[in-house]
């Protein structure tokens, strides 16, 4: 797994464990968090297809 989707990955860990305390508070603060969960696994999920799809580029080529 390359290194930018490792770290998306653990800001995705994060922002859901931080969500998680935050609605458990009652803190609606916890929306942001979650909208964060959204966009790094999203990030996650681009850069691991963006590697897969240059790996099979350079066994092809």
């Amino acid at each position: 797994m390359p290194r930018l989707a490792l770290y998306a990955l653990v800001v995705c860990l994060l922002s859901v464990a931080a969500a998680v305390v935050s609605f458990a508070e009652g803190n609606l603060l916890g929306i942001v968090w979650v909208l964060l969960a959204g966009v790094s696994s999203n990030m996650t999920w681009y850069y691991v297809r963006k590697a897969k799809v240059e790996k099979a580029a350079s066994a092809s080529a």
